[in-house]
């Protein structure tokens, strides 16, 4: 469940800040202090203790200043937010292709699903955001861009390579989301993973042998082992629809259009 929202603060306050000048405090700076620093902090307080520990408040504290002195930076946590969501999108060093190279679209989609995985296991938190409205700062454009030109390959219209895109990241979003809900009911209830399902195990037991539920009686003993790696078995399946459409599309092209005239035509 998320409980934050991207992009609802003042966007073209935000904006200024990710892409201009907007740096520069409204009044007299704290020495030592900017606006990469407190971006920063940020991240850093919300990776160890969760978005609900995140407060202006809060995070002078970290940084050794009064809340004041934020605000000279940053107009609020909402704008805070959408900087720290694009700090954490920049993929890194990124040398595009050369003209007339083609990136292999199969290892583009591999390498931007273990990037999303490796995205959320870093930053929890990201699961938290609702970011159905993005401020598009410059390392969320960058990291649009490279995801684009290693997907030109597949020959699908633009909007098709959005839905990839799209479609990856949900896909390994649900996988995070999973380890990272999983994660959270232990520390919430104590209790590890193994002794949750063994006190149910006398109840399962005996459903299953009632006779009521015969495919679920009928399960592999090792159905519901952690050594399954869903993630893995997942993106493969998405590969090979892929494949499956761009091979479709490919062929497609190469058939005459309908009417056309024949060589002895």
């Amino acid at each position: 469940m998320t409980t934050e929202t991207s992009g609802s603060g003042d966007v073209a306050r935000t904006l200024e800040l990710l892409w201009g000048t907007g740096e520069r405090p409204t009044r007299g700076p704290k020495p030592g202090l900017s606006l990469d620093r407190i971006v920063m902090a940020a991240v850093e307080l919300a990776d160890t203790e969760g978005l609900g520990a995140l407060s202006m408040r809060r995070l002078a504290t970290e940084l050794g200043t009064g809340a004041m002195s934020l605000y000279r930076y940053v107009p609020g946590k909402a704008e805070l937010l959408d900087l720290m969501l694009d700090r954490v999108s920049d993929p890194g060093p990124y040398d595009p292709p050369k003209p007339g190279e083609r990136v292999d679209w199969q290892i583009a989609v591999e390498t931007m699903a273990r990037g999303f995985l490796t995205l959320y296991q870093a930053h929890p938190w990201l699961l938290k955001v609702n970011q159905a409205r993005s401020v598009l700062g410059p390392s969320t454009v960058r990291s649009l861009e490279a995801a684009l030109i290693g997907l030109e390959g597949m020959g699908l219209r633009d909007p098709e390579l959005i839905s990839v895109i799209i479609s990856t990241q949900s896909f390994v979003q649900g996988i995070a989301r999973m380890e990272a809900e999983a994660q959270e009911a232990v520390e919430a209830t104590g209790t590890s993973h193994v002794d949750f399902w063994k006190n149910q195990e006398p109840f399962l037991v005996r459903a299953m042998a009632s006779g009521k539920y015969p495919r679920m009686a009928s399960l592999a003993e090792d159905t519901f082992s952690e050594d399954f790696d869903h993630f893995e078995f997942g993106l493969q399946r998405l590969l090979d629809g892929l494949k499956m459409l761009v091979q479709e599309r490919s062929e497609a092209k190469k058939r005459p259009a309908a009417g056309a005239a024949g060589p002895d035509q």
